[in-house]
């Protein structure tokens, strides 16, 4: 340890006295600072991309659920496990990803659910597709929904997107709680027949809380309707994250002729949110998965309208904004995920330290000059201060002899210094002059206005340079 010690004592003096301590310290830093990177850029070459994602999504058969899995199935090709955790729907997704102590990294959420104290430390990868609010009722024919007043209503379970958004349109049409309207929550598997039986009067559905099946069964039951939102638009421009949908006659079923008339439908976007610690790769994987499970057209949207970024409630993720602006990178579509994921890490960091050592490595070889011709021409103040002195007219004899020694100071002193050949000129220019300065004091024939001579008297002396 003493020996290693010692022996780096020696080497930063040698280098201390050949290139000065200030370049010295510089390039010292300069490697330093090339050296935290590197460790910085290692440590983030190990955090690779995660294995694996959590997904909170809906309750079992609900279109949350469905898109949940084929990401699942999409991911796997590319070596992401995806983990699906059920839910009650939307609300209740939001609550999870809100909450840090609970292991998810993306969800399903409707527009319009979310508040600024949930909104955070979440954003929006953009909007994946529409969700229609679908009433269904039994009796006479509806026009208006405040004419739902004072009836026996399932308006889905708490924390689902159909509660939320039907209190805020029963609100919006002056239905209260204790106006004489009955809020209910029935089975699935019984939600058909209560409104047969006229155990409930409407139903409010969406499909991030209701099966898909009961659904197309209510849709197939010649006694339930259709509510027709016949003030769509008026909706869509009072409540910003609701959009005015249509459902043209037939759609659904050519042959039975479902729905018999055209319906106008209202309903929210879904948004793929995510907290914003999620890798950048991994946002890139759910948001190619996402187009390819809604790009394609469908009943209310056309081909390629999804993925969207959509901004609402959330504000869209740097990373999802890179990705619509320019898809996937080239290294994406030609490497495999996890090599292509490392390699514009690597690509990501390198570039700037290089913009950052360019400049840096451009002043050192400055500064070098600097210090180098500095350690010259520091000698010439003394050489005029003592010809100064010695052009008074009061020097004497013993005066003039001072001079001299002082004189024989300064040449063993430029003698010792060490430099490279490239700053010879320098160094026995110097030498000449030291050479002029001696013949004037010594009222010999070289003087300074013939420094040639001088030059060439410097060069026949042994020097220590190199």
């Amino acid at each position: 340890m003493i020996a290693a010690r010692s022996y780096l004592t020696q080497s930063y003096a040698r280098l201390t006295a050949l290139f000065g301590r200030g370049l010295v310290l510089a390039v010292t830093l300069i490697f330093i600072v090339c050296l935290a990177v590197s460790l910085v850029a290692f440590g983030f070459f190990n955090s690779a991309a995660p294995s694996t994602l959590t997904i909170t999504s809906g309750p079992e058969g609900s279109a949350f659920r469905k898109n949940a899995e084929q990401y699942q199935k999409i991911l796997a090709k590319e070596g992401v496990t995806l983990k699906i955790l059920p839910s009650e729907g939307s609300h209740e997704n939001l609550q999870r990803l809100a909450n840090q102590k609970v292991t998810v990294d993306v969800g399903f959420v409707l527009g319009g659910e979310a508040k600024s104290a949930a909104a955070e430390n979440l954003v929006s990868l953009g909007s994946i597709s529409y969700q229609p609010l679908m009433i269904f009722y039994r009796g006479e024919r509806k026009r208006l929904m405040s004419e739902f007043k004072g009836l026996r209503i399932d308006i889905g379970p708490e924390g689902s997107g159909s509660n939320s958004l039907a209190h805020t349109l029963l609100a919006a049409n002056g239905i209260k709680t204790g106006d004489g309207t009955t809020y209910v929550d029935t089975e699935a598997d019984d939600t058909i027949r209560a409104l047969r039986e006229g155990r409930i009067d409407a139903i409010f559905a969406m499909s991030d809380s209701s099966p898909s099946a009961v659904i197309r069964q209510l849709l197939h039951t010649p006694e339930i309707h259709l509510f027709n939102v016949t003030q769509a638009d008026g909706y869509s421009r009072r409540i910003p994250y609701l959009n005015k949908l249509h459902l043209p006659q037939g759609a659904l079923d050519f042959g039975e002729d479902i729905p018999s008339e055209d319906v106008q439908l209202i309903g929210p976007t879904v948004e793929l949110v995510a907290r914003d610690s999620l890798h950048p790769a991994l946002s890139d994987l759910l948001l190619e998965a996402a187009r390819e499970v809604h790009g394609k057209a469908g009943l209310y949207k056309k081909r390629g309208e999804f993925p969207a970024p959509l901004e609402h409630e959330f504000r869209i993720s740097p990373d999802a904004t890179r990705f619509y602006a320019s898809g996937k990178s080239f290294l994406y579509r030609t490497f495999p995920f996890w090599m292509a994921s490392l390699i514009a890490r690597i690509v990501a960091v390198l570039v700037p330290v290089v913009l950052l050592l360019i400049p840096a490595f451009k002043i050192v070889p400055a500064l070098y000059r600097w210090h180098m011709t500095s350690r010259i021409y520091r000698w010439y103040g003394a050489l005029q201060r003592l010809e100064r002195d010695a052009l008074k007219p009061s020097v004497d004899a013993m005066r003039r002899e001072e001079l001299v020694r002082h004189l024989d100071h300064i040449e063993t002193a430029v003698a010792k210094i060490v430099i490279p050949p490239a700053f010879g000129d320098l160094f026995y220019g110097l030498r000449g002059h030291i050479r002029s300065v001696r013949a004037s004091l010594l009222d010999e024939p070289v003087s300074l206005s013939n420094p040639q001579a001088a030059n060439d008297a410097a060069r026949q002396e042994p020097v220590a340079s190199r």
